[in-house]
């Protein structure tokens, strides 16, 4: 396949487009994967905003008692809280007390308003460039003067007698957030290509494999055509030299002319035989041609073919005899003609291949529910490495005794083509030198494999 350019080119085509396909699938699927990672983040992100925000909102509120006022036990609830009128808008040292212990763990920072929306106090990991002006959104994203992203949730603050005394933030900077997710997207910008590289490779090996049998089939009709194609030339070749000849005669007897006609006509049979031939195995592969479903009775066919065949048994010097193994009528469903063409087949098959003084014996037995017939010949028999090919189309095993007896190679492919419409099997023994037998098998029709009528 790799010489042929068309299915190549086919190939490489197949190929890249199921690779691109595959590419757009998996990119897709990365972006999906990025923004369910970075969707799922924020929302655990908000979580535990509203957490650690809810905690404290109610611990404070129950230690105020005026706007504007810190108590003293809002100082032991956050031991770092530094009112902005210190001037401590600076680093906070970090408290080992337990309330702040998630605080300085998470980064988080909190941010008291009064209620003129003034900062008021500070306490945590109180980022530096912040800006100070209030905003009322419950959950917001901000940016200090370096750059860094903190999110943050602001709730309205109570005194005990639920008087308004501002309100109160808590943030925390998302630096390991956003780590997190450069890391997600490093993995995927090299994981997406390097699995495009495989999937590049995989979609050549595997186009490879879905071209296979197209190519194999391209072969057969190759080779088919080249064979029929010669076939035909033959004795259309042979037709036109007669007529030239015959033209070039300025006189012709009457025996003369009548000697060409004939010959004319013997190779007009052959040409319309293998016409025939050809266009019944074409619609037997279209599977467009019906099989008739009608009981056949194979002790009648059997007997009809050995005397119909006799006379050409006998021009051949080769003894025809019909062996049949039981003692009532075999019936199968199937198509009549056909049954008749493949076992015809079969025999006159068997006769073209048998020397003089040999014999070719038709044997009918059965087999519980399989009807079994046998064409035997003491034949030039088949050798062991030609066994696969008999069944193929325009092949013989002696091409010089098959343009004797004017044989195209069609007669084997044409029964194996009807026993698979019957669906029954057709099996080849041979040994060369000795002979061959050929073995068709067919389910015995329902009905009459239970109740026999006996001859």
């Amino acid at each position: 396949m790799q010489q042929n350019k068309l299915f190549n080119k086919t190939r490489k085509r197949l190929a890249f487009s199921y690779a691109g396909v595959m590419g757009l699938i998996l990119t897709l699927l990365g972006l999906g994967v990025y923004k369910a990672i970075s969707h799922a983040h924020w929302m655990a992100l908000d979580r535990e905003l509203e957490s650690v925000a809810g905690t404290l909102h109610d611990s404070l509120e129950l230690r105020l008692k005026q706007p504007g006022q810190l108590e003293p036990l809002v100082y032991e609830l956050l031991p770092n809280l530094c009112k902005i009128s210190l001037n401590c808008l600076k680093v906070p040292k970090k408290s080992h007390r337990h309330i702040l212990t998630a605080l300085n763990k998470g980064n988080y920072y909190i941010r008291l308003f009064d209620t003129s929306g003034h900062l008021f106090a500070v306490a945590g990991n109180y980022p530096q460039g912040l800006s100070t002006v209030l905003k009322k959104e419950y959950l917001q994203t901000l940016t200090d003067d370096e750059r860094n992203t903190y999110h943050q949730i602001s709730v309205s603050l109570h005194t005990e007698n639920r008087e308004s005394w501002g309100y109160f933030q808590v943030g925390r900077t998302i630096k390991d957030f956003e780590e997190y997710l450069s890391m997600v997207r490093w993995i995927l910008a090299l994981g997406i290509p390097f699995s495009l590289i495989l999937i590049g490779v995989a979609s050549w090996y595997l186009s490879g494999l879905a071209m296979q049998p197209i190519y194999q089939s391209y072969q057969k009709i190759q080779q088919f055509t080249a064979d029929a194609a010669h076939e035909l030339r033959t004795p259309l070749a042979a037709s036109r030299a007669i007529v030239e000849a015959a033209l070039a005669r300025t006189y012709l007897e009457e025996k003369e002319t009548q000697d060409i006609l004939k010959t004319l006509e013997r190779q007009n049979q052959r040409l319309t035989q293998l016409v025939t031939d050809l266009l019944l195995l074409a619609r037997i592969d279209e599977q467009s041609i019906s099989v008739n479903q009608q009981i056949c009775c194979l002790n009648d066919l059997v007997n009809d073919l050995v005397e119909e065949l006799a006379a050409l048994a006998k021009a051949s010097d080769v003894l025809l005899l019909a062996e049949i193994r039981v003692d009532y009528l075999l019936e199968v469903r199937g198509d009549l003609d056909q049954l008749y063409r493949l076992v015809s087949n079969l025999i006159i098959n068997a006769i073209q291949y048998t020397p003089k003084g040999g014999q070719v014996i038709v044997r009918l037995e059965s087999n519980k529910d399989q009807a079994i017939l046998q064409v035997e010949d003491t034949g030039i028999g088949i050798a062991s490495q030609e066994q696969e090919k008999i069944f193929n189309r325009l092949y013989r095993v002696n091409i010089d005794r098959s343009r004797q007896t004017g044989g195209a190679g069609l007669g084997l492919a044409i029964a194996k083509a009807i026993i698979k419409a019957h669906q029954g099997s057709l099996t080849l023994q041979s040994e060369l030198g000795k002979g061959s037998i050929f073995t068709v098998k067919l389910s015995i029709y329902t009905d009459y494999s239970r109740d026999m009528k006996y001859l």
